[in-house]
């Protein structure tokens, strides 16, 4: 049964809080899930939480922070002391205890660090902190099963019982050698079968799909697609096993990516928080803001250069709007199906040229129908005058946007720029100066005699 968290139940957590009834909390807090627990904390002030979270058991605790909203949990942390935050950090996996560590001051991370009494987890935690965001390094834990190998299945299995302890999800056993060089994997199904006297060297499988340390995030998120892995080991340039990487840490970083890809189509030029002041807010938007309307007055500038074909026919003002929008939308629609291609690497292969040829083939179905439509409307309103005026307009306005909405984002990302800036008021913009300017200078050509 689902759990379902109603102001009343939170009203009832906050008395229980209020009066100090630590048994009812923790009765409470037994039937829930630590991601049940999770919402709880994110509708509560710090100060609640934190009375809360210190009721709980610690490993369920350290699950809790593990999971729980960046910045939900910085404003959580604030209120812990070095020694009760310590505890928590002990228990968790190194990846997650590094995440939570690298959002701390420099000297309560140290201080944490100096506090764990598993020393294993302190070195583990030191040497992850030592790779740059961004990074396969930065991503993996250190925690997982690896056994020499010269064991036999007997001697594999009792390595195991002893390393699972502090491994939260056996995907695998990884293989290595007596320097640590990573060598393969064997899957728990084959110990289980294999005799006891077998050796590993005879069952393990030396196909193993690994990264190396500096390989980016995305990359490792991307081979991991491509071939189904719930984990993946990572070496150093030795080949030698240093850690893993999950399936979860990936999700979470593709999450991440979409995020702040839709940020920037969205023209945004940061981050927002829901706990950011009305000014923080204006910052973010304002930057993308400034450079629409600018762009709006270059085309209101571009308007007014035609000031004599909009005297001698008004009706030509009334399709501003549409020729304007349509060049914007083409454009963004097709920046989005080149952002979305570039982020499946099965569609690389496929050269400039293909996709321009694709794209202008779109371009002139999608042009010829919606010049048409709009151009039919010129009778309608008795202007029969600017049916070609509208109908080419419209044709060349949805060529030269998806030209753009094509070009921009593959020269962005060939250049390593992330091409997701090439969409949102960029392209928008762009786009209405370029089709407004089009629209009225075939206007003066067709309309010389006029």
């Amino acid at each position: 049964m689902t759990f379902e968290l109603t102001q009343d139940y939170l009203n009832h957590i906050l008395s229980a809080i209020d009066a100090g009834d630590d048994a009812l909390l923790r009765a409470e807090m037994d039937e829930l899930y630590p991601a049940d627990i999770s919402g709880i904390l994110y509708e509560l002030e710090p100060e609640p939480a934190h009375y809360l979270l210190s009721l709980l058991d610690k490993e369920v605790g350290a699950e809790i922070l593990a999971n729980l909203d960046s910045t939900d949990r910085v404003n959580l942390i604030k209120t812990f002391t070095s020694e009760e935050l310590a505890p928590f950090i002990n228990l968790m996996d190194s990846d997650d205890a590094v995440d939570l560590l690298n959002e701390q001051p420099i000297q309560v991370r140290e201080e944490v660090i100096g506090l764990l009494e598993d020393r294993e987890q302190a070195r583990f935690i030191l040497d992850l902190l030592h790779y740059e965001d961004g990074v396969a390094g930065s991503l993996m834990q250190k925690e997982l099963i690896k056994i020499n190998v010269n064991l036999t299945v007997n001697a594999c299995i009792e390595e195991i019982r002893q390393q699972a302890e502090d491994v939260a999800n056996v995907y695998a056993v990884y293989v290595v050698d007596d320097v640590g060089k990573l060598l393969g994997l064997v899957s728990l199904k084959k110990i289980v079968l294999a005799r006891k006297t077998a050796k590993i060297a005879d069952i393990y499988d030396e196909d193993v799909v690994y990264v190396e340390t500096y390989r980016p995030v995305d990359e490792v998120a991307e081979v991991m697609r491509k071939y189904d892995l719930d984990a993946i080991p990572v070496v150093n340039v030795q080949q030698r096993l240093l850690g893993r990487i999950t399936i979860d840490d990936v999700v979470d970083v593709i999450a991440e990516q979409a995020e702040e890809d839709i940020q920037v189509i969205s023209g945004l030029s940061g981050e927002i928080e829901e706990d950011d002041s009305v000014w923080q807010r204006s910052k973010v938007q304002l930057p993308w803001l400034i450079a629409g309307a600018i762009g709006s007055l270059m085309a209101a500038t571009v308007i007014n250069g035609f000031q004599s074909e909009l005297g001698k026919i008004a009706a030509l003002a009334a399709f501003i709007p549409i020729i304007g929008s349509t060049g914007g939308n083409v454009g963004i629609q097709t920046s989005s199906l080149i952002l979305q291609s570039l982020s499946d690497t099965s569609g690389l292969n496929m050269t400039l040229a293909k996709r321009l040829l694709r794209t202008l083939l779109v371009a002139i179905i999608n042009g010829l129908v919606v010049g048409l439509i709009a151009g039919a409307y010129t009778f309608l309103i008795g202007e029969p005058r600017l049916f070609f005026v509208v109908a080419m307009s419209l044709l060349s306005v949805v060529l030269l946007a998806s030209f753009m909405g094509t070009v921009t984002p593959l020269v962005l990302n060939r250049i390593g720029i992330n091409p997701a800036v090439a969409s949102g008021p960029f392209i928008t913009t762009a786009n209405d100066l370029i089709g407004i300017g089009v629209y009225f200078l075939i206007a003066q050509l067709l309309l010389a005699e006029v």
